[in-house]
């Protein structure tokens, strides 16, 4: 039974682990060393109350929280998130193939097709293309299926983590024990850290994938495995990214040989570059395979997430069981936002940067008013019934929301007025 409704859980939480998230954390173990390590464990847990609730709420109703949101809070409400929503989401799915052409110079070394610029095209092409065929041409059961080798292919992270050999007593003393240093450098890493966990599109996902799925409340202590497994395996391959910067960059530049510099770390596939001279190629590759499958992953998610939404909050038929004729606003939603994110990133010149600092913004002005809603609808017993949120658990919640909100207001802020902060 458990193997019949595992699914929305594990993907969700995975397809978090996106190119930026592979970045804060890249960056976290390369400042800090294993320093930031104890903090995965709360981050973990407010994964895992988020995603439950959600998942609660379409096995209960049997509706997506965008249709939840519209029929509770009206028309204004369902617009504005909406507007932040589709926008912020654009600007993410760029992100991501941009994920795609940073890590194309390291697979060219491998795969010596074209000139540089002709083989970033190219990787991004295929990428998109590989995307949209695969999410639109089966079922939800073989997409699903699909998502699961993407899972799988995480397991990378954790290769590249042995292969580079960290003193495990040390990792396993700063999991254990938390430590902080008061530094602003510190402080905003770890706002980073936290806020890169939870995303406004994880929460409209899930719930339409259990809705989709046809998983219903009599099934549903299977479904809360499944979101529990989904956020301790995304958190663990967390743990190895970290480890893995940190027993490299950091402890290159705490003992930088005489005639060379320290390792500057902007993005992922600098992470992966530099393994190269400092762990051998192999987990050099291991890395850049690793955030390419993360950057097609969250690809196919993010765009899929926005369709969900917009057809729920306008009541259009959604779900890739259905074929094009069938649900042609979903697919060609999910069609326009591939081919915008993938073509904006191969426009020369273009302002990446730009447009990944604005969605930034638009999903920390966004998170907070949704898990706000998400905290109403749950606890609104006309909607569910005896499955509302208890004591405890709302103590859990609300102290998860304010905590999250709290720190990603921050984050947003840091970003608009010091955005080279």
């Amino acid at each position: 039974m458990f193997f019949s409704i595992v699914g929305p859980g594990i993907i969700t939480a995975n397809a978090d682990n996106d190119v930026g998230g592979i970045t804060t954390y890249s960056i976290a173990g390369a400042q800090f060393g294993y320093s930031m390590l104890w903090l995965l464990i709360p981050v973990t847990v407010a994964l895992v109350v988020t995603q439950e609730m959600c998942a609660r709420m379409g096995a209960v109703t049997g509706k997506g929280l965008a249709d939840l949101i519209r029929e509770n809070f009206g028309v204004q409400v369902t617009a504005v998130v909406l507007l932040l929503f589709v926008l912020g989401d654009l600007g993410n799915t760029a992100s991501e193939f941009a994920g795609v052409a940073s890590i194309a110079p390291i697979i060219h070394q491998y795969v010596p097709l074209f000139g540089d610029y002709a083989f970033k095209f190219f990787l991004v092409a295929a990428a998109a293309a590989f995307v949209y065929v695969t999410v639109t041409r089966g079922s939800y059961k073989i997409v699903e299926r699909i998502f699961f080798i993407f899972c799988a292919i995480y397991l990378t992270y954790v290769v590249s983590a042995l292969v580079v050999h960290p003193p495990w007593g040390d990792v396993i003393r700063q999991t254990l024990v938390p430590h902080f240093t008061p530094t602003k450098a510190y402080i905003l890493t770890a706002v980073g850290v936290i806020g890169t966990t939870i995303s406004p599109w994880m929460q409209f996902y899930i719930q339409s994938a259990i809705v989709e799925k046809g998983v219903r409340i009599k099934d549903y202590p299977y479904s809360r495995l499944d979101v529990i497994s989904g956020a301790l395996f995304t958190d663990i391959i967390a743990f190895f990214i970290i480890v893995s910067s940190a027993a490299t960059i950091f402890v290159f530049n705490a003992h930088v040989p005489p005639g060379h510099h320290p390792l500057t770390i902007n993005d992922a596939s600098d992470v992966a570059a530099a393994l190269q001279p400092l762990a051998g190629k192999y987990a050099s590759l291991l890395f850049a395979l690793g955030l390419l499958n993360a950057a097609i992953f969250t690809a196919s998610i993010l765009p899929l997430s926005t369709a969900y939404y917009v057809c729920e909050a306008f009541g259009f038929e959604s779900g890739v069981n259905h074929r094009f004729g069938e649900a042609p606003i979903f697919y060609g939603l999910y069609l326009g936002l591939i081919v915008l994110g993938a073509g904006f990133v191969v426009i020369p010149g273009a302002p990446l940067l730009g447009v990944i600092f604005y969605s930034q913004v638009l999903n920390g002005a966004l998170l907070p008013i949704v898990l706000v809603l998400m905290l109403l609808l749950i606890n609104n017993r006309r909607i569910m019934g005896t499955y509302t949120n208890g004591l405890v658990f709302n103590a859990i919640a609300w102290a998860t929301v304010v905590a999250v909100g709290f720190l990603t207001v921050v984050s947003t802020v840091q970003l608009v007025f010091q955005p080279g902060g």
